[in-house]
């Protein structure tokens, strides 16, 4: 299992900007290059040179925008470090500026943070921001590199606001807390290397977490090899067949003591994907440990969402198996039978993911949720249609489908809803030997049609489907609070879902 980073202590304080005894000072910084409130004080402490300074660094007062600047005795700090938030900051544009900023510090143990905080949910924001932007992954590195990495990292970040002391704001930051420390434990599993987190391991991983965690009313149940056979979990056991490494199906509850709802998560946990018998090209193996990433994302969720104590039941399954190519891998022409008795004929071993989730949603539909979200990297046709920083959800109910895209917009992330067309449901059935086709005929509308697909093992309950495959994997350079690598994305917007159902009044 991968450690948890070391991430810094985050505290609240009113103190003045220019008098925070801090070795770093964070300013938003707007158009007019002045510092904007409650940072005010350190532009005008700098007198007339604040201005000329930052166009001297480059600085342009736009979104994004950084710049560290001595401070020369102006203020108590050592450093400001500038960052541009524009005119009226939204709390996805204060994230997003928290994480830039905290890019840019180095070798300071004590960092201060005068971004606006007009409300409790500004404040949520740039502790995200503080916490995500400074996520790394250090688990492989060895001798000074290691070192070095930890003596870069700040110790204590503190957030300077007058509403120190309201009590909405000290929620605002635990839960910020919460739902950062859910995200970056999700991309360190994304992360770490899949020989080192095998079906088995990562079962271990969740078990250890949810212990280590101690959180009151948690509880998880890990479904082995023999045990997936006698609960008739054909899916996760076909795809996990051709691999030394067998399966495992992982459960983890919350159960409040008075809930107002319950939700279920089923998350899509192939450990590695080499394509099984359909081989993928060499190349496309290379970020096929990430194919967990929905797994751990329900999992972490759902730590995240007992850690708040909301009052929403969750049910969480995690089906997990690895799926490689060998003498006793499924083949295409098989015909296997998900949990329930529906008969699948498969087509590709590569569309492995739909598979397992079957499995899983059947499992989480008898737990009778009110509301039922599976997360999986599933198709490289939801890439195509919505590039790599946009998801996709596809549901049997447009009003959940709408309100998890403008769930996923409050907290910052990009989901875009798409259709279940009859073209595709007609497709799904169109098996000669089995209930269902597993791999769609046609070259077009894939994300689709694995959306189809997965609508035949939810019945009446409320689902939504939410394909990550663009998103979950940042293969690229860091941006704003995204790393490199595995990104936790789709957690917040789970525990902001759970968050909705716990305020909703029926």
């Amino acid at each position: 299992m991968a450690p948890k980073n070391a991430e810094p202590t985050l505290t609240l304080s009113s103190a003045a900007p220019a008098t925070t005894r801090a070795d770093v000072v964070v300013v938003g910084v707007g158009p007019d290059l002045k510092a904007v409130a409650p940072a005010d004080t350190v532009s005008k402490a700098f007198g007339r040179s604040f201005g000329p300074t930052l166009t001297a660094l480059g600085f342009k007062g736009k979104k994004g925008d950084v710049a560290v600047v001595p401070t020369s005795g102006a203020i108590k700090a050592g450093i400001v470090v500038a960052v541009g938030v524009g005119e009226d900051p939204s709390t996805s544009d204060l994230r997003k500026a928290a994480a830039r900023a905290i890019k840019a510090v180095h070798n300071a143990s004590t960092v201060a943070y005068a971004l606006p905080t007009a409300d409790a949910d500004a404040v949520r924001a740039i502790a995200e921001g503080v916490l995500l932007g400074g996520y790394r992954f250090d688990r492989y590195r060895t001798g000074s590199d290691a070192k070095d990495a930890a003596a870069d990292r700040p110790n204590a970040v503190t957030l300077l606001t007058r509403h120190a002391r309201d009590a909405e704001v000290l929620a605002a930051l635990e839960a910020a807390k919460a739902t950062a420390t859910a995200v970056n434990r999700t991309r360190d599993w994304v992360n770490t290397g899949p020989g080192d987190l095998t079906p088995a391991a990562f079962a271990d991983a969740v078990t250890e977490t949810a212990k280590a965690d101690g959180t009151a009313g948690v509880k998880v149940t890990v479904w082995d090899e023999a045990r997936l056979a006698k609960e008739s979990c054909g899916g996760i056991l076909g795809v996990g067949q051709g691999s030394g490494n067998p399966p495992r199906l992982v459960q983890v509850t919350y159960k409040p003591k008075k809930p107002v709802a319950h939700l279920a998560l089923v998350g899509k946990g192939i450990t590695f994907d080499s394509g099984g018998l359909s081989l993928k090209p060499g190349a496309s193996m290379m970020t096929m440990k990430c194919d967990m990433a929905g797994a751990a994302s329900v999992v972490a969720a759902t730590l995240a969402i007992a850690e708040l104590g909301l009052p929403v039941q969750v049910t969480a399954i995690a089906s997990m198996a690895e799926n490689m190519p060998s003498g006793t891998a499924m083949r295409p022409g098989d015909v296997i039978a998900i949990r329930g008795g529906t008969t699948v004929e498969v087509h590709n071993t590569d569309a492995e993911g739909r598979l397992v989730l079957a499995d899983g949603l059947v499992l989480a539909t008898e737990a009778k949720p009110d509301v039922l979200v599976d997360v999986a990297t599933l198709t490289g046709a939801a890439m195509v249609a919505l590039g790599l920083q946009t998801a996709g959800v596809m549901a049997n109910d447009d009003a959940l489908r709408d309100e998890i895209v403008e769930v996923a917009d409050s907290v910052g992330e990009s989901f875009w809803a798409l259709p279940i067309t009859d073209e595709v449901v007609s497709r799904v059935k169109s098996s000669d030997l089995a209930d269902l086709r597993q791999h769609n005929p046609k070259p077009a509308g894939g994300a689709l049609f694995a959306a189809a697909f997965l609508r035949e093992f939810v019945g009446e309950t409320r689902w939504a489907h939410l394909d990550i495959a663009g998103p979950a994997f940042n293969d690229a350079g860091a941006y704003d609070e995204v790393p490199k690598g595995g990104t936790g994305m789709s957690v917040r917007t789970l525990v902001g879902l759970a968050e909705r159902l716990a305020r909703r009044v029926d």
